[in-house]
């Protein structure tokens, strides 16, 4: 386990990489305290999963109507200079919520607002900033990469609700919209700082034709599909359930911010935990699948145990083992997926992913906000733990391929599609793809 450790840590060893994730982790240290503050915002304001799933639905909607488009974007266009202007309107809308919340002005309608505005950059950004590691660590380092961020990114989890928690109790909820404000100058600064190669693509074609390139991929490969069915019963059935927390703290276990945040540390821990111990496991073990397949079972069984519970430190532990699935299986889909696709469509193939992870969560936001205000979150949070276990089977039962598929076997799937070797033209037509190396300017 150590060596597995050591051998996962690898990709530390280039500055640009380190200097790179230490912005990032600032970023996600402010943007999980700004989730808890925002949710609880909407429950004072509310008090209504309805207004908590209309929240999560604006927040991750844009991602699913601009999917088709944000990938190919982050394909053609420079990535780092991409990020640093998300990062920048990312960090405008917290401090205008601060504001907002701080002079006691806020509404609901500035919540739905500001929300879908975010849900709007963050679909540009995603698919950028996941591609972006591969452009840092190299296809041979990037699921190592990927396991890296992952890591950082539970530890912020872990962190993050339970400082904001104390801090609303103590202080209100503005400090946390004005402090992950600050910590995007962090991740700003990362940019200005690293260096990156990037395969671009440049194309004069219609962006739909590009996106279509990328299905069409997709389709061709079998076992990227299984990945991306993964990680929507990963973020569909469990991580959604997340958004119910604020009422079963405030109603089932009788507490408040604090309560809320220590139940949002309780699911980073076990994120973290994963993330740093199973995780670097699962990419050793040679049946991904059924490896995959396992861990969600696992997370629904204790997602179901979780809604029976009334009692905070059983409730605590359930939701630590709960939280085990989503770092495993979107770091292991998102690897895999840079390692088998081509350099040049690495950005749109994680859009599709992304499209189907995050996208199908307006769905899932609003159907379990609803129904969670009419039955209960408890009852709601438990259908969910019982159909992840069904859907984790249902796909072994008709996959069989995909019980035995070995992903170390490079002969199982092919890390790129042949590429047509080009004449270099002076100048570049549409569809010539052009590297961007360390410290060279692109426009």
């Amino acid at each position: 386990m150590f060596r597995s450790l050591m051998d996962t840590l690898s990709p530390l060893r280039s500055r640009n990489f380190r200097i790179y994730l230490g912005g990032q982790g600032v970023s996600m240290l402010g943007n999980w305290m700004q989730g808890t503050a925002q949710a609880w915002v909407v429950w004072r304001l509310t008090g209504s999963t309805a207004a908590l799933g209309i929240v999560a639905m604006l927040n991750t909607l844009p991602v699913l109507l601009l999917g088709p488009f944000s990938g190919v974007w982050a394909d053609r266009l420079d990535r780092r200079k991409l990020l640093i202007y998300t990062n920048i309107l990312a960090m405008i809308l917290a401090v205008i919520m601060g504001g907002l919340v701080y002079t006691g002005e806020v509404r609901i309608w500035h919540v739905y607002i500001l929300a879908g505005i975010l849900g709007c950059v963050n679909a540009l950004d995603i698919p950028s900033q996941q591609a972006f590691i591969g452009d840092l660590s190299g296809v041979e380092h990037v699921r190592k990469g990927f396991t890296l961020n992952a890591i950082m990114e539970q530890v912020m989890r872990m962190i993050g609700p339970s400082v904001a928690g104390l801090m609303i109790g103590g202080f209100g909820e503005a400090p946390a919209f004005w402090l992950n404000g600050l910590s995007y100058v962090a991740v700003i600064a990362s940019l200005f700082s690293v260096k990156a190669t990037q395969e671009r693509q440049i194309s004069a074609s219609n962006p739909l034709m590009d996106f279509r390139e990328g299905l069409s991929f997709v389709r061709r490969k079998p076992r990227i599909q299984d990945l991306i069915l993964f990680t929507a019963m990963t973020t569909l059935f469990g991580f959604v359930n997340t958004q119910l927390f604020p009422e079963i703290a405030d109603h089932l276990l009788r507490g408040g911010p604090e309560t809320l945040g220590t139940m949002m540390g309780a699911f980073g821990a076990g994120s973290f935990f994963s993330a740093l111990l199973l995780t670097p496991i699962l990419q050793r073990v040679r049946r991904t699948g059924l490896a995959l397949a396992a861990i969600i079972a696992w997370s629904g069984f204790w997602f179901g145990a979780f809604s029976l519970s009334s009692w905070l430190p059983f409730s605590l532990l359930a939701i630590f083992c709960a939280a085990f699935a989503q770092p495993v299986v979107l770091t292991t889909v998102k690897g895999l997926i840079q390692v088998l696709a081509p350099s040049n469509m690495r950005a749109r193939v994680l859009s599709l992913q992304v499209m189907i992870a995050v996208g199908t969560q307006p769905i899932s936001s609003l159907t379990v906000g609803f129904v969670a205000q009419l039955v209960g979150s408890s009852y709601v949070i438990r259908t969910n733990g019982m159909l992840m276990i069904v859907a984790a089977a249902l796909l072994l039962a008709f996959r069989p391929a995909l019980r035995i598929w070995d992903p170390l076997d490079e002969s199982a799937e092919p890390s790129t599609v042949p590429i047509e070797p080009k004449q270099p033209l002076d100048p570049l037509k549409p569809g010539d793809h052009v590297m961007t190396k360390p410290g060279t300017k692109t426009l």
